[in-house]
């Protein structure tokens, strides 16, 4: 496809974003691999929170073929998605202190888990507060977000502080301010996000990370099947049963 045409310029922007993730946070993304098989054989659980569109790539790690069975959604009310009415009622819950507090003090997680957090920008109160607080119950976190946000726009939280500011590891999206990756001048706004493109595959990247650790390890990753090929609803009843106890998704 010619780069000249809108969607091959997309395309290729996507591409070199993928490539930068992939050089750039090699290490961040082996250490966050690390931390979530660390946290399988020490007996935690893991969970992916995002707000907004942010939580698509979080919901991507839940429930899926060939991802580890125990990634589990921390959902917050109203948040999660645009399936609210207004949907800009979820951008403003983004913003309200004391909302992740209450989610996390009624939530399964506990000391010895690791929480993902996806926040683009990293400056609303919601994943701020989230980190902040998961810490202080003795979680591990792992903000994935887009550093560039913290030079360039205000924080949204009391502290005036980031999503970056409050995580044991931080994975770096290297996604623009606003998220747009082409112009034309005959189109006033900016437009083709690539935020879901390249934080999901920075996140599958840890994922598979984590699997080849546990294996490394002599652990067998427990991973789950399609159900649409032969054996996988078998294979997949076996994972629930080994590890019914740290999967929150299936009650």
């Amino acid at each position: 496809m010619s780069d000249s045409t809108p969607a091959g310029q997309f395309f290729d922007a996507a591409i070199g974003l993928l490539q930068r993730v992939r050089d750039e946070e090699a290490e961040h993304i082996e250490a966050a691999g690390t931390l979530l098989a660390d946290t399988v054989v020490n007996g935690g659980r893991l969970f992916a929170f995002g707000a907004g569109h942010s939580s698509l790539a979080a919901q991507d790690l839940v429930y899926r073929a060939g991802g580890l069975a125990l990634m589990n959604l921390l959902a917050v009310p109203g948040a999660v998605g645009v399936d609210v009415m207004p949907a800009t009622l979820g951008s403003a819950l983004e913003r309200v202190d004391g909302l992740a507090s209450a989610v996390l003090d009624s939530s399964p997680l506990r000391a010895g888990d690791a929480l993902v957090i996806i926040s683009l920008s990293g400056r609303n109160a919601l994943p701020v507060e989230m980190a902040l607080h998961a810490r202080a119950l003795g979680v591990r976190v792992i903000g994935v977000t887009s550093v560039a946000y913290a030079s360039e726009t205000t924080s949204r939280h009391t502290s005036g502080t980031y999503l970056k500011d409050h995580c044991d590891l931080v994975l770096d999206s290297k996604i623009a301010i606003g998220d747009a990756e082409l112009t034309l001048d005959t189109i006033p706004a900016p437009f083709a996000p690539a935020s879901t493109v390249v934080t999901s595959a920075l996140l599958q990247a840890v994922m598979a990370t984590a699997a080849a650790s546990l294996a490394n390890r002599g652990i067998e990753p427990p991973l789950l099947r399609s159900g649409n090929v032969d054996g996988g609803h078998e294979w997949n009843g076996r994972v629930f049963e080994e590890y019914g106890d740290r999967i929150f998704y299936r009650r």
